[in-house]
């Protein structure tokens, strides 16, 4: 019956999606050329015979996923790659890497249908899906077909798992499609195994592994530029810390002259609505994608592009992660602690517990839990610039073991 109600409701989705996919148009969240591949209409074709298939929601997803997909391309077994994701932002992490056997296509709506010529056309070897993503048409129909099911880097949060449980017998009949789960974390095995999932290997959180971005250099004016100044970073901002970010720029720069804030927000779309903030208090701020204009004595450097985050943390050492300080949740602060960066937080970080108890234990991390705790934190970091040396390399370390696992298993389900 809850079937029958998910497949009427994904139906309606699309029926109205082409109004949803004009606004998202509008407001540059689509694609112009390739929303048709949401469409079941595809852009690249399969060109042999074995094809692995990733999945991930967004941005996180697909990062977490690529040190994986560039080691998986030595493999001389694996003929082609597929990757797939929903979001706009997602498919701009590609335009960074050069890759010879992986492409890139948007997830199509979830129908019955839809699903069925997805599979038909792609013929997977095995389809795996990163973090939380459940989609119950396409699993049933890729366990009609008999291909593997792998759930990577497997996240269920209290919160999803009492939603999940509400639904029954049909939240089972879903989760009993994996053929393999690698969960990330000992409460989400938890849930799988209460869900009745039976083949379930623990292997750490994928994010831990190192990025390899094509390049983490800044131009050299601007590297020097922040290299003489005091300088920190909030990243991964939502709406609210900002303006917490920005009181706390406005009392350290009394103190400091030559302070500068980067700010990060977790979606640049909002870069607008923040430059105005930022100008309605006279600060004097530069967007990153401004490359023809002069710094001069600016406050904010706001990065309002995709995929560069990784540059930033690279040269500043202090950073602070949003979704912190409102009810979010938190951000992934992995990228920056990757780099050696000091990572602040506030209190909100249910959906990165285990990853920030891990860098609490090696004290890479700190909560805050108020504008005046984030001001005074921040002062202390930009005064006492320590070797980051050890914290890359623990990181590093426990990274490069959960990408060797990861590998492995996922040979081990489809090359025999």
């Amino acid at each position: 019956m809850l079937l029958i109600i998910y497949r009427i409701i994904i139906n309606i989705i699309l029926v109205l999606s082409p109004i949803i996919i004009l606004i998202r148009i509008f407001v540059n969240k689509e694609d112009k050329k390739r929303f048709i591949e949401k469409l079941c209409i595809f852009t690249q074709k399969k060109y042999k015979k074995n094809l692995i298939w990733f999945h991930g929601a967004s941005v996180g997803e697909i990062s977490s996923v690529l040190p994986l997909v560039l080691q998986l391309e030595n493999n001389k077994k694996i003929d082609q790659i597929l990757v797939t994701s929903s979001t706009l932002s997602s498919s701009k992490i590609f335009d960074q890497f050069r890759f010879k056997k992986t492409i890139h296509q948007f997830f199509p709506i979830d129908t019955n249908s839809f699903s069925k010529k997805f599979i038909n056309y792609w013929k997977p070897n095995i389809a795996i899906f990163i973090d939380s993503e459940i989609w119950p048409n396409m699993f049933l129909n890729l366990k009609s077909k008999s291909i593997p099911i792998l759930l990577l880097n497997g996240r269920i949060t209290k919160k999803s798992f009492k939603r999940w449980k509400i639904l029954g017998n049909f939240t089972k009949m879903i989760f009993q499609c994996f053929h393999k789960c690698l969960p990330s974390n000992n409460e989400t095995t938890k849930y799988l195994k209460y869900f009745g999932v039976k083949n379930i290997k623990p292997i750490g959180n994928l994010k831990f592994a190192q990025n390899k971005s094509k390049s983490l250099s800044l131009p050299k004016d601007l590297k020097k530029f922040f290299l003489n100044r005091k300088v920190w970073c909030a990243s991964s901002t939502h709406r609210g810390e900002e303006f917490i970010c920005m009181k706390v720029h406005q009392i350290l720069k009394k103190k400091y002259k030559n302070l500068l804030s980067i700010v990060i927000p977790r979606h640049i779309d909002r870069s607008k609505e923040l430059l105005e903030m930022y100008n309605n208090h006279n600060l004097k701020v530069h967007c990153h994608s401004w490359k023809n204009k002069k710094l001069n004595e600016i406050d904010i450097y706001l990065v309002d592009t995709y995929g560069e985050t990784e540059k930033f943390f690279n040269l500043v050492k202090t950073v602070f992660i949003g979704g912190s300080l409102i009810n979010h949740g938190g951000q992934n602060p992995l990228e920056p602690a990757r780099h050696g960066c000091k990572v602040l937080h506030g209190p909100y970080v249910n959906n990165f517990k285990n990853i920030y108890n891990y860098l609490n234990q090696i004290q890479a991390s700190k909560k805050i839990e108020s504008e005046k705790s984030l001001k005074k934190n921040i002062e202390i970091l930009i005064k006492n610039k320590k070797n980051t040396k050890s914290l890359i390399k623990k990181v590093k370390k426990l990274g490069d073991k959960i990408l060797v696992n990861a590998k492995k298993e996922i040979e081990s389900t489809i090359i025999k």
